[in-house]
């Protein structure tokens, strides 16, 4: 059996910042658990069909697992404190990002293709955690997250966790005019004759952030897409599932999480 030593070696993703050593911050990978195919392996949402007992045991290999609020994402940007809720209301109140000062409470986002973003300050006095899919990161969910904190951004710290590239996240013309003060982050299909265009969902985000006055960017260097043996992509499988005649998506859900470690 799996125990978390052995799932924190092969299966957990570490941002590569410099987040104080008592700030633990991870995003999972598919491997490591016991969903069995197209939820191999390690499947940590129970809202894709997944066997409900076999996503809880995925859970209980997460380091700190007890101490996980899991939210029902919307694709908001409504963003939570835990410090107002308990591991009751897992999987129950609707939000898409949330934060605490709390030791050991565990900010949550699962993804497949979404942009996670962690969040602390230098000072490891808060965290937070967002889920940021196109229409939330138009909506403002970095923004109503970061002014949630009430900390100063220059203190702050930001990781991109594994999403969609460019390369493989075509949008139309409405997705574009949503972003109309980004362009740069937009790219013609040339091989097609319709408004289709590769959105930089990174560039996006990061020119958010740093609009914010976050100066302490780091990740948005990987590709939930293209990197199919260690991630969850629910285009990906639209477009598998396309080519095979399925309508229906199936496809497992990454967890990125961040804590303050009880010193």
């Amino acid at each position: 059996m799996l125990n978390k030593l052995q799932l924190a070696d092969r299966a957990l993703l570490k941002p590569g910042w410099p987040a104080p050593e008592n700030i633990v911050a991870y995003t999972s990978t598919r491997k490591g658990g016991y969903s069995s195919v197209p939820f191999d392996s390690l499947n940590l949402g129970q809202h894709v069909f997944d066997d409900p007992s076999v996503v809880a045991k995925n859970r209980s290999l997460l380091p700190n697992y007890e101490n996980y609020v899991w939210l029902k994402q919307t694709h908001s940007t409504k963003c939570v404190n835990l410090a107002d809720m308990n591991n009751t209301d897992s999987d129950q109140v609707e939000a898409d990002a949330s934060y605490t000062s709390l030791k050991q409470r565990v900010c949550a986002v699962m993804t497949a293709d979404c942009l996670p973003i962690l969040v602390c300050d230098k000072q490891a006095t808060k965290v937070a955690a967002i889920h940021a899919g196109w229409r939330g990161l138009a909506d403002g969910v970095i923004e109503n997250t970061i002014s949630k904190l009430q900390l100063d951004t220059k203190n702050i710290m930001a990781w991109i966790g594994p999403a969609i590239s460019q390369a493989h996240f075509e949008v139309g013309q409405e997705v574009k005019d949503t972003f109309s003060d980004y362009p740069q982050a937009f790219k013609p299909n040339i091989e097609t004759s319709d408004n289709k265009y590769f959105v930089d969902m990174y560039l996006i985000a990061k020119q958010k952030l740093s609009a914010l006055g976050i100066q302490n960017i780091y990740g948005g260097d990987r590709c939930t897409y293209a990197e199919s043996d260690l991630f969850f992509s629910h285009r990906r499988a639209t477009h598998q599932g396309l080519e095979a005649g399925f309508a229906q998506v199936t496809t497992g859900r990454m967890v990125s999480a961040i804590y303050i470690k009880q010193s």
